[in-house]
């Protein structure tokens, strides 16, 4: 049992209390929404488990789980683009983490976009399939000199 996370009891104590009660899902993961902390920009939304969450609190650093690796891992261990925190919330029933960040190397996308939301999906009613769109067109970084040897972790 962690040190940092009390159990959950009641309603009261997860919604209005100040004891951090967090609520992992089935899996063990909790999401995080992550945006940048000087301009509020959405970079990326990721999953914690006990120990990334740990982790992120007292080092500073954050760190998350890896679905597709199936691993725990720092932000830049591979490609040196560091989160630093700068501050974590946390909503109001504890089942969502919300981490601002101050980045090293002005990326978060392993794709080499500074924000893993980098395309728009239009809202049209039309019949046929949506055609997305581009909202950043340079890349800050090239993924294959960055992560040379590691596996692309997109999964189909």
């Amino acid at each position: 049992m962690s040190k940092l996370f009390a159990p959950r009891r009641t309603v009261v104590q997860v919604e209005e209390s100040a004891e951090l009660a967090p609520k992992f899902d089935a899996g063990g993961l909790i999401p995080a929404v992550v945006t940048d902390h000087g301009s509020g920009e959405l970079l990326m939304h990721a999953y914690m488990n006990r120990e990334a969450l740990e982790l992120t609190i007292t080092t500073g650093e954050a760190h998350y789980f890896s679905r597709s690796r199936n691993k725990l891992w720092r932000k830049g261990e591979t490609s040196g683009l560091k989160q630093r925190v700068r501050e974590l919330l946390i909503d109001d029933d504890q089942d969502c983490v919300w981490l601002r960040v101050e980045l090293t190397g002005g990326a978060s996308c392993h794709v080499g976009y500074r924000s893993c939301f980098y395309r728009r999906v239009p809202l049209t009613s039309g019949g046929g399939p949506v055609e997305l769109e581009f909202t950043e067109s340079d890349k800050v970084f090239d993924p294959e000199q960055v992560y040379t040897g590691q596996e692309n972790p997109t999964r189909l």
